[in-house]
């Protein structure tokens, strides 16, 4: 496998042609794909029979009381039209083995030391290519939207996944709202940067260059698929999952979903991210779920679907864009996957 740095200023064959963005439907195209997709689950199962949200009724293992007006948009959401016929991975699971390295680099650190972590009251920074701009408060964030349950695969490059029921709504609708213009090439989020909160971003130990950093592509931002997300089962975001909003992009490896956004700008070069700048031939800009792809230091053919254990592995195939090829595999129709990795 040959791997190859890719440089921080946009390539034209990084941009999709207008023709292919339209083309959608062209997705076979790419890669790698034919063989992928027909060995696809049933991903989207439409609608649940019980046409409920799920919601867990444990114990919310974190101290902040979400403010009244979220209670209520959450408790107001619906099932979306995205669902799975997967088993969701169980509450406990999706709340207790997370990466948010601004909480430590251990997998129950997130929960242990974000319990605190205040996030009310919370605003986002609008800026760059666009015609509204500002700070924008959370709740003047959501005000538009309804909120709905999208059940979702998320793959993380490590190789395990989970089967995730998000609450939210598209990312496209939120773009709309400030007007790109058409200088607009690329979105750029940014995590809050706070370290008396988040003990990891003040670690003498750390590789990170803080805040963290990731982007889409314009056209990769208004998929349809593309997602904010505010709650999980139900309830609020706990701070190990991103509170109290993040980003839920299925068809990539998890680290490009970023959790706790402060700030989104649009540029006309695409921005370089925090773990491609961290390890560039490890982790690159795409970062498109591809079991032909592996990682320098283990295969990405397979994965570990959480829960799991030493003696039950519940290792599964991994499914190019993480079974998400039709509705996605079309914005990389003109890309070498392997290169743009």
């Amino acid at each position: 496998m040959v791997w190859i740095k890719k440089e921080c200023a946009v390539l034209p064959s990084e941009i999709t042609d207008e023709r292919v963005f339209n083309g959608r439907r062209r997705f076979i195209q790419a890669a790698g794909i034919i063989s992928s997709v027909s060995m696809a689950p049933q991903i989207f199962a439409g609608t649940r029979d019980t046409g409920k949200v799920l919601r867990y009724d444990g114990k919310v293992d974190h101290s902040q009381i979400p403010p009244g007006w979220l209670v209520k948009k959450l408790n107001a959401a619906k099932p979306g039209v995205y669902s799975t016929n997967e088993q969701a991975t169980p509450y406990e699971y999706i709340t207790q083995y997370n990466n948010f390295y601004e909480f430590g680099s251990d997998k129950g650190d997130p929960a242990a030391n974000g319990k605190d972590f205040n996030s009310d009251p919370w605003s986002v920074v609008i800026s760059g290519e666009a015609e509204i701009t500002g700070k924008i408060a959370l709740e003047d964030i959501l005000k538009p939207h309804d909120l709905e349950e999208r059940i979702y695969r998320l793959r993380c490059v490590e190789a395990w996944s989970m089967v995730v029921p998000w609450i939210g709504f598209p990312l496209a609708d939120l773009i709309k709202r400030f007007k790109p213009t058409s200088d607009a090439k690329f979105v750029r989020f940014e995590t809050l940067y706070d370290p008396k909160q988040m003990p990891g971003q003040r670690s003498r130990f750390t590789s990170i260059d803080y805040p963290y950093v990731e982007g889409l592509r314009i056209d990769e931002a208004v998929n349809e698929l593309a997602f904010i997300a505010v709650g999980v089962y139900g309830n609020s975001l706990p701070p190990q999952n991103g509170a109290p909003l993040r980003l839920v992009i299925p068809w990539k490896y998890g680290f490009k979903s970023i959790k706790s956004i402060a700030k989104i700008t649009f540029t006309k070069k695409r921005p370089r991210t925090t773990w491609e700048k961290a390890g560039p031939r490890e982790y690159g800009f795409y970062a498109n779920v591809n079991p032909e792809v592996d990682h320098p230091r283990w295969s990405q053919a397979t994965e570990r679907r959480l829960p799991s254990s030493l003696f039950s592995p519940n290792r599964i195939e991994t499914i190019a864009f993480n079974g998400y090829g039709p509705q996605v595999a079309y914005l990389y129709a003109d890309m070498d996957l392997k290169r743009y990795f």
